[in-house]
């Protein structure tokens, strides 16, 4: 029978979640994880595997914890108020300063080499399946007569992605809540909504 685990395993990953948010997956060292999760190389090994597997992890504690307003969204009543609260959350959770700036998604590999490859493509999917979520909700959304029938739900959900990814990266370089909060308004005031949702 093995020794209990001296650390707890959540806020060590809640802290590895952190770096890489800060740092993106090869900015992060190894030293970096270890220090800010308060474990040795090999505890890390041990509870999470290696980098990739922990930083796997770590997207997807972010999901579930940071970004949960994405899933919350979603089930908005209107298409109005889906677009509204995932533009909203994601100026909340940019704008929140007990978090790193930007977006874990996507700041965690734009600027990783071949060796990151596997990472790198798992991100992207990560950001494929929530632009899929918003894509399927709007065809319902077409489909209840909430969006009118000449918007094509794929293009929008692209661009609602786009928004958002854009918003991360204005985030990053320093934009102020206020800021985004005016992108958002101009954003909302150009979408192509049925007149009353």
């Amino acid at each position: 029978m093995g020794r209990p685990r001296a650390f707890n395993q959540g806020a060590a990953l809640e802290a590895a979640m952190r770096v890489f948010w800060e740092k993106g997956y090869e900015g992060a060292t190894l030293a970096d994880l270890t220090d800010a999760m308060g474990i040795n190389r090999s505890s890390m090994y041990a509870s999470f595997g290696d980098k990739e597997a922990l930083f796997r992890m770590a997207g997807a504690r972010y999901a579930e914890g940071p970004a949960a307003y994405v899933r919350k969204a979603l089930d908005q009543p209107a298409a109005r108020a889906v677009v509204e609260a995932l533009l909203r959350g994601t100026v909340d959770l940019l704008s929140d300063p007990s978090h790193p700036r930007g977006c874990f998604f996507v700041q965690g590999v734009l600027a990783c080499g071949s060796t990151a490859e596997p990472v790198k493509q798992a991100m992207i999917a990560w950001r494929k399946q929530a632009e899929s979520g918003l894509r399927k909700r709007l065809q319902r959304a077409r489909r209840e007569g909430d969006l009118p029938k000449t918007v094509n739900p794929s293009g929008l959900a692209r661009y609602i992605s786009a928004l958002t990814a854009g918003l991360g990266v204005q985030a990053a370089n320093g934009a102020t809540r206020a800021e985004l909060a005016r992108v958002v308004d101009l954003a909302l005031r150009c979408m192509p909504f049925q007149a009353g949702s």
